[in-house]
């Protein structure tokens, strides 16, 4: 199994990164950084909602690893969205990032009305050369097309909420066969599927943790998974994902776990 995914840009992004939503403190968000860079990661995904770009920016310093061997997304909020002012909070995720440049920049939310306009201005960031990628999050095939019909770039990354109790095998074939990459957020449920008897089965069977099957489940599809934890301990766990392999009656037992479960909420603001 290869560790990085192929991009329709032509660039790779890492299968294996870091989620930081909730990690705010300055301190625990740079130890969490270096921890996972200790182990490998190379990938970092923050939000301008999350409200540690800052915090993230000083991380990818402490580092001190050369910046083309990190891939950093961001994402654009709702509000920036409805107020049409694209290009000045990518340039504010910049500045607090502290970089030229981000791997990955993704419109965070499908928000009515607005998607096609955002699209345009994240385009011509794309060309600019400050975002070597764009893409979406929690876009479904309807809000897909209804982009790629009126846009020129087609998105490099769908970033979908995708674990064994959501799977989103339709959504992800079809991303898959237009050229985008799937990339799970909430990949282990925030713990829901974790207690699982048919998983925990699977799992002493390989001599891994539920979790560790719950992503390799994932990668197998071809999909890139950002798991959030700020423990040592977990970091290494859900590094561990490489070197086993599910075979096709474990992949469709699985499969068969789909309880259209969502872990995460609908901002309120796209409520009602």
């Amino acid at each position: 199994m290869q560790n990085h995914i192929a991009l329709n840009t032509g660039a790779t992004m890492p299968i294996l990164g870091l989620g930081t939503n909730q990690i705010t403190d300055e301190a625990e968000v740079i130890r969490v950084m270096k921890d996972a860079a200790n182990l490998g990661y190379r990938m970092f995904d923050t939000a301008s909602s999350y409200k540690n770009e800052d915090q993230i920016g000083k991380g990818i310093r402490e580092l001190d690893l050369p910046r083309e061997e990190l891939f950093i997304t961001t994402k654009i909020w709702n509000t920036a969205q409805r107020i049409g002012n694209i290009e000045g909070a990518f340039e504010r995720s910049l500045e607090r990032l502290g970089l030229d440049y981000v791997d990955l920049y993704l419109i965070h939310w499908p928000v009515p009305g607005c998607c096609l306009d955002t699209w345009h201005e994240m385009e011509k960031i794309y060309h600019s050369g400050r975002a070597r990628a764009i893409g979406v999050s929690n876009f479904s095939q309807i809000q897909l097309t209804d982009l790629m019909d009126h846009s020129e770039v087609i998105p490099a990354v769908n970033q979908i909420e995708y674990h064994p109790l959501l799977n989103q095998d339709p959504l992800r074939q079809f991303c898959q066969k237009n050229g985008i990459a799937v990339q799970a957020h909430s990949p282990l449920a925030r713990g829901a599927y974790l207690k699982k008897d048919v998983l925990t089965r699977i799992a002493e069977k390989h001599f891994r943790s539920v979790a560790q099957v719950g992503l390799r489940w994932l990668i197998q599809k071809g999909c890139s998974v950002i798991p959030k934890t700020a423990q040592l301990d977990r970091l290494l766990e859900n590094s561990q994902i490489f070197d086993f392999e599910l075979d096709d009656v474990e992949m469709a037992t699985i499969d068969s776990l789909n309880e259209n479960y969502h872990s995460s909420t609908l901002p309120e603001d796209l409520l009602g």
